[in-house]
């Protein structure tokens, strides 16, 4: 089934803007950190519990770790940490449109850091609908007459689709050096990993740190807990896609993730958008009709 991948893409994209939405409601009672622990904390359990009935349906054995899947895990993992962080603090300082819209320039690194890295090919339709979508995100996430620009939520933003890149990028990696005959099981064995390291990291690091937030963060367990589920389905779609197809096509369909995102933020937070980002969203589905052509 070659289009697959391309409903679990839509799936992890839709997730993701609720998932982000929520975070970022979370983030002026948590913070930053505790924000972006929320959805790795409540994921967890979820996520467990999407690997036992995977298990059980397909009566595999649990696959074996190695050196080079953990490398990969880890590296992607702290990588999401940190531009999980960058974008909700990006988001305290722009609309929660735009400030998706400048984590989304990830598609142009995905595809470069892809070639060298896992030698994942990028043909030239493909690299040109990753222009022309990556363009229109620019384009949403430029000045607007009522809106002036600042440096500072725009690298935050753009740092955090940078980072973002070097995470998928090692999901992927980590799929594929799992090396297990069931796609299925190989991504959700590694969003389960992955967890696990971002959990054990950040829950250590509040434990020192901060630990009125961690405690916080126990205190709003209700929304929290609805967070952690939405993103963990989101990771889950979001790693079958990358088991069955290249990081910067994943990503790059991803964009219409800004499709979603502005219509919640017309609808949730009550955000206009300005006529010149319209012209961005059609580029951005230009793009991505380009790509599923390519």
């Amino acid at each position: 089934m070659p289009w697959l991948w391309v409903v679990f893409t839509i799936a992890a994209a839709g997730c993701q803007v609720l998932r982000n939405a929520m975070q970022s409601e979370l983030t002026s009672a948590l913070g930053t950190v505790g924000a972006t622990h929320v959805r790795f904390l409540f994921g967890l359990p979820f996520a467990l519990l999407f690997l036992a009935v995977v298990m059980i349906t397909t009566g595999l054995p649990l696959p074996r770790a190695n050196s080079a899947m953990l490398g990969w895990i880890v590296t992607a993992a702290l990588a999401q940490i940190a531009a999980t962080a960058l974008m909700l603090a990006a988001m305290q300082r722009r609309s929660f449109v735009v400030a998706t819209a400048y984590a989304k320039t990830e598609p142009v690194q995905v595809a470069i850091f892809g070639l060298a890295f896992l030698g994942d090919g990028v043909t030239l339709a493909s690299a040109l609908a990753i222009l022309i979508a990556t363009a229109g995100v620019l384009i949403v996430s430029s000045r607007s007459a009522q809106q002036a620009f600042s440096w500072k939520p725009a690298a935050l933003g753009i740092g955090s689709g940078a980072i973002f890149a070097v995470a998928a990028i090692g999901f992927r990696g980590g799929i594929r050096a799992l090396e297990c005959p069931n796609f299925i099981v190989a991504a959700t064995a590694t969003l389960v990993l992955g967890l696990v390291i971002q959990t054990v990291v950040l829950s250590t690091y509040l434990i020192i740190a901060d630990r009125p937030a961690l405690m916080a963060i126990i205190r709003a367990w209700r929304p929290s807990l609805f967070a952690g589920l939405v993103g963990a389905f989101a990771s889950q779609m979001w790693f079958l896609a990358f088991a069955l197809e290249t990081a910067a096509k994943v990503r790059t369909l991803g964009l219409i993730e800004i499709l979603f995102a502005q219509v919640l933020s017309r609808n949730l937070f009550k955000q206009n958008v300005a006529s010149r980002e319209v012209v961005g969203i059609i580029l951005i589905a230009l793009g991505v009709v380009l790509l599923l052509n390519a």
